[in-house]
Protein backbone atom coordinates (compact mmCIF):
# COMPACT_ATOMS: atom_id res chain seq x y z
CA UNK A 1 0.00 0.00 0.00
CA UNK A 2 2.75 2.12 0.84
CA UNK A 3 4.79 1.38 -2.93
CA UNK A 4 1.44 2.33 -4.08
CA UNK A 5 1.12 5.43 -2.65
CA UNK A 6 4.86 6.72 -3.39
CA UNK A 7 4.75 5.90 -6.55
CA UNK A 8 1.22 7.78 -7.38
CA UNK A 9 3.01 10.98 -5.21
CA UNK A 10 6.22 10.40 -7.00
CA UNK A 11 5.44 9.00 -10.24
CA UNK A 12 2.53 10.26 -11.13
CA UNK A 13 1.23 8.00 -13.33
CA UNK A 14 -1.11 8.11 -16.03
CA UNK A 15 -3.50 5.54 -18.04
CA UNK A 16 -2.41 1.65 -17.70
CA UNK A 17 -0.05 2.29 -15.12
CA UNK A 18 -2.46 4.56 -12.88
CA UNK A 19 -4.55 1.49 -13.22
CA UNK A 20 -2.49 -1.01 -12.22
CA UNK A 21 -1.51 1.15 -9.50
CA UNK A 22 -5.06 2.03 -8.63
CA UNK A 23 -5.76 -2.09 -8.85
CA UNK A 24 -3.37 -2.83 -6.44
CA UNK A 25 -4.11 -0.93 -3.63
CA UNK A 26 -8.01 -2.11 -3.99
CA UNK A 27 -6.30 -6.04 -4.00
CA UNK A 28 -4.65 -4.97 -0.76
CA UNK A 29 -7.79 -4.00 1.07
CA UNK A 30 -9.07 -7.49 -0.10
CA UNK A 31 -5.77 -9.40 1.08
CA UNK A 32 -6.24 -7.59 3.96
CA UNK A 33 -9.55 -8.90 4.67
CA UNK A 34 -8.82 -12.71 3.80
CA UNK A 35 -6.12 -12.68 6.01
CA UNK A 36 -8.55 -11.70 9.03
CA UNK A 37 -10.75 -14.64 7.81
CA UNK A 38 -8.51 -16.84 8.01
CA UNK A 39 -7.50 -15.68 11.48
CA UNK A 40 -11.20 -16.32 12.57
CA UNK A 41 -11.18 -19.57 10.71
CA UNK A 42 -8.58 -20.79 12.73
CA UNK A 43 -9.48 -19.37 16.12
CA UNK A 44 -12.71 -21.08 15.64
CA UNK A 45 -10.77 -24.23 14.29
CA UNK A 46 -8.63 -24.18 17.25
CA UNK A 47 -11.79 -23.68 19.98
CA UNK A 48 -14.05 -26.61 17.98
CA UNK A 49 -10.73 -28.84 18.21
CA UNK A 50 -11.69 -30.26 22.00
CA UNK A 51 -14.50 -31.85 20.74
CA UNK A 52 -15.63 -34.51 17.91
CA UNK A 53 -17.44 -32.56 14.94
CA UNK A 54 -21.07 -33.02 15.06
CA UNK A 55 -21.05 -33.43 10.93
CA UNK A 56 -19.05 -34.14 8.26
CA UNK A 57 -16.78 -31.48 6.87
CA UNK A 58 -16.54 -32.70 3.70
CA UNK A 59 -18.16 -29.61 2.20
CA UNK A 60 -16.07 -26.84 4.57
CA UNK A 61 -13.05 -28.46 2.83
CA UNK A 62 -14.44 -28.43 -0.12
CA UNK A 63 -15.25 -25.02 0.34
CA UNK A 64 -11.39 -24.13 1.66
CA UNK A 65 -10.30 -26.38 -1.29
CA UNK A 66 -11.85 -23.59 -4.10
CA UNK A 67 -11.15 -20.63 -2.07
CA UNK A 68 -7.88 -21.19 -2.28
CA UNK A 69 -7.41 -21.80 -5.59
CA UNK A 70 -9.41 -18.81 -6.26
CA UNK A 71 -7.09 -16.74 -4.42
CA UNK A 72 -4.22 -17.90 -5.55
CA UNK A 73 -5.25 -18.24 -9.19
CA UNK A 74 -6.70 -14.14 -9.00
CA UNK A 75 -2.90 -13.08 -7.51
CA UNK A 76 -0.93 -15.52 -9.98
CA UNK A 77 -3.11 -13.41 -12.70
CA UNK A 78 -1.99 -10.31 -11.33
CA UNK A 79 1.85 -10.82 -11.57
CA UNK A 80 1.73 -12.45 -14.37
CA UNK A 81 -0.88 -10.42 -16.54
CA UNK A 82 -2.95 -12.89 -17.57
CA UNK A 83 -6.60 -12.30 -17.89
CA UNK A 84 -7.40 -16.38 -18.35
CA UNK A 85 -6.09 -16.99 -14.48
CA UNK A 86 -8.50 -14.60 -13.69
CA UNK A 87 -11.13 -16.54 -12.99
CA UNK A 88 -14.03 -15.58 -11.33
CA UNK A 89 -16.42 -19.17 -11.74
CA UNK A 90 -15.40 -20.58 -9.01
CA UNK A 91 -17.30 -17.84 -6.72
CA UNK A 92 -20.76 -20.20 -7.95
CA UNK A 93 -19.19 -23.34 -6.54
CA UNK A 94 -18.29 -21.41 -3.27
CA UNK A 95 -21.46 -19.99 -2.79
CA UNK A 96 -23.04 -23.17 -3.67
CA UNK A 97 -21.28 -24.94 -1.15
CA UNK A 98 -21.92 -22.42 1.56
CA UNK A 99 -25.59 -22.92 0.84
CA UNK A 100 -25.18 -26.83 1.38
CA UNK A 101 -23.78 -26.02 4.23
CA UNK A 102 -25.92 -23.83 5.66
CA UNK A 103 -29.04 -26.03 4.97
CA UNK A 104 -27.07 -28.77 6.87
CA UNK A 105 -26.35 -26.99 10.06
CA UNK A 106 -30.30 -25.74 10.17
CA UNK A 107 -30.96 -28.83 10.09
CA UNK A 108 -28.97 -30.07 12.88
CA UNK A 109 -29.86 -26.72 15.16
CA UNK A 110 -33.43 -27.71 13.86
CA UNK A 111 -32.67 -31.77 15.07
CA UNK A 112 -30.04 -31.49 18.00
CA UNK A 113 -30.10 -28.01 19.96
CA UNK A 114 -27.72 -28.67 21.62
CA UNK A 115 -25.44 -29.12 19.00
CA UNK A 116 -26.17 -25.54 18.24
CA UNK A 117 -22.58 -24.52 19.73
CA UNK A 118 -20.32 -26.42 17.41
CA UNK A 119 -22.70 -26.30 14.45
CA UNK A 120 -22.54 -21.95 15.00
CA UNK A 121 -18.75 -21.99 14.55
CA UNK A 122 -18.97 -23.92 11.63
CA UNK A 123 -21.51 -22.05 9.81
CA UNK A 124 -19.19 -19.44 10.36
CA UNK A 125 -16.47 -21.06 9.21
CA UNK A 126 -18.04 -21.68 5.91
CA UNK A 127 -19.89 -17.83 5.93
CA UNK A 128 -15.58 -16.87 6.15
CA UNK A 129 -14.49 -18.96 3.07
CA UNK A 130 -17.44 -17.73 1.14
CA UNK A 131 -16.40 -13.85 1.90
CA UNK A 132 -12.92 -15.57 1.49
CA UNK A 133 -14.38 -16.24 -2.15
CA UNK A 134 -15.95 -13.15 -2.73
CA UNK A 135 -12.66 -10.80 -2.20
CA UNK A 136 -10.61 -13.04 -4.28
CA UNK A 137 -13.65 -12.57 -7.03
CA UNK A 138 -12.55 -9.02 -6.31
CA UNK A 139 -9.29 -9.21 -6.45
CA UNK A 140 -10.02 -11.01 -10.04
CA UNK A 141 -11.99 -8.44 -10.96
CA UNK A 142 -9.41 -5.66 -10.26
CA UNK A 143 -6.74 -7.71 -12.39
CA UNK A 144 -8.82 -7.87 -15.28
CA UNK A 145 -9.87 -3.72 -14.88
CA UNK A 146 -5.82 -3.35 -14.38
CA UNK A 147 -5.32 -4.89 -17.86
CA UNK A 148 -7.80 -3.93 -19.90
CA UNK A 149 -9.75 -1.10 -18.00
CA UNK A 150 -12.92 -2.19 -17.86
CA UNK A 151 -14.78 -3.41 -14.57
Amino acid sequence: ENICYKLLLHQQPVAGDLRLITAALKMVSDMERIGDQAADISELTISMAQKPYIKNLEHIRSMAKETMIMVIDSLQAFVDRDLDNAVIAHDDVVDDLFMTVKNEIIEIIHNRPDDGDQATDLLMVAKYFERIGDHATNIAEWVIFSITGER
